[in-house]
């Protein structure tokens, strides 16, 4: 009895060694990490307390909003450094903010990988060309980038007229010497541009705002950026579990089964195509006017260096993230520009000559007026 007892203490003292070991393999390389970004980041000036495993995090602002002016009130607290930096949990994040030391990093193709809070954007938008790096994202550019040839870009003018249009019109009636925020007027001008040149789809994102659509994208986005600041809901089996994870999973499912509904009938639409040009087509078919051709259909038709085309996977994620990126970061630089021209009168002035002389007074009067 005794020896058998000895055998299992054994058992149970050598079972004990083996995790700590395995648990030892799988700390001290991150900690290593750690420990040695520290230390080469130790002379980068940051603003934030910087505690132990969570890092700035609770410093800083949940709502996107406030984390931006938060954000704007670190590079103006540091303007006479050339750069800051922000511990979020074990990840430093280097915040840069003059001309000379932002050029360095737009100017090369060598540093292409993303950072891991691009990775919460992965159940959206998957692996596409915001998400990727390396051999694929090389592969999916190179693939992607005819289909914005200036020929193929003039067809979708006639869109980003109408649409401008209607926004111009919004404007207007704000127009009454008052300052107002223009911010999700041309937010959602850029989105209906996008939605149809991108998916051949109008969603009326300027009159109907509060669409299911609408406010998933709008959710998600604001989810998503919440979460990349809080390391403690980077796990996803205690995510799932919070009220944060719950919207997460339901908006993801609405700007799926969106994105799955507009290729599926794109698809459909172009295998009539094909029949009619066999022939098999009816009168009233032929009276339809032509369907104006969406960047979904270009990348219906692509393919890479080898011949093959895209998966239904990968067509999917390149059209949540055009979705997704082609009005955001659109919509941001028009708003910044509208700024910057309503803070310089005198710049204001010469874009409206230039309008006056490619488009004459009367035709640049309206869009002047809301400027």
């Amino acid at each position: 009895m005794e020896i058998k007892g000895d055998t299992e203490l054994l058992v149970w003292a050598a079972a004990a060694v083996i995790l700590l070991t395995l648990l030892a393999f799988s700390t001290i390389p991150p900690l290593l990490d750690y420990c040695r970004k520290w230390t080469s980041m130790r002379p980068i000036p940051g603003p934030g307390p910087n505690y132990p495993l969570v890092g700035d995090a609770l410093y800083l602002k949940p709502n996107g909003g406030d984390f931006f002016l938060q954000v704007i009130e670190f590079t103006e607290s540091f303007r006479s450094q050339p750069l800051l930096k922000l511990w979020i949990g074990p990840i430093p994040f280097i915040i840069v903010y003059h001309a000379e030391t932002v050029e360095p990093i737009l100017s090369t193709s060598k540093h292409m990988d993303k950072a891991y809070s691009y990775k919460f954007l992965h159940p959206w938008l998957g692996k596409g060309l915001l998400t990727s790096t390396g051999k694929k994202w090389r592969s999916r550019r190179k693939m992607i980038t005819p289909t914005f040839h200036f020929a193929i870009l003039s067809e979708f003018l006639e869109v980003m007229n109408e649409q401008s249009s209607i926004l111009v019109e919004k404007l207007k009636k704000r127009v009454d010497g008052n300052s107002f925020n223009c911010f999700m007027d041309i937010t959602l001008c850029a989105l209906d541009i996008i939605s149809e040149t991108a998916m051949g789809r109008k969603i009326h994102a300027q009159s109907n705002r509060d669409s299911e659509y609408i406010q998933a994208i709008y959710e998600m986005s604001d989810i998503i950026q919440r979460r990349q600041k809080m390391p403690w809901l980077w796990p996803d089996f205690v995510y799932s579990w919070l009220s944060d994870g719950k919207k997460h999973k339901r908006n993801l499912k609405i700007l799926h089964s969106f994105t799955d509904k507009a290729i599926l009938e794109r698809v459909e639409e172009i295998k009539k195509m094909g029949a009619e040009k066999q022939g098999v087509c009816s009168n009233s078919d032929l009276d339809k006017p032509k369907k104006r051709s969406a960047f979904l259909d270009m990348l219906l038709m692509a393919i890479d260096e080898s011949g093959n085309k895209l998966s239904y996977t990968d067509i999917r994620e390149e059209v949540d993230t055009f979705m997704f990126e082609g009005h955001d970061t659109t919509a941001a630089a028009l708003n910044w520009s509208l700024f910057l021209l309503g803070s310089h009168p005198e710049a204001q002035q010469q874009v409206q000559n230039e309008l006056n002389e490619v488009f004459g007074s009367a035709s640049s009067a309206a869009v002047a007026s809301c400027l």
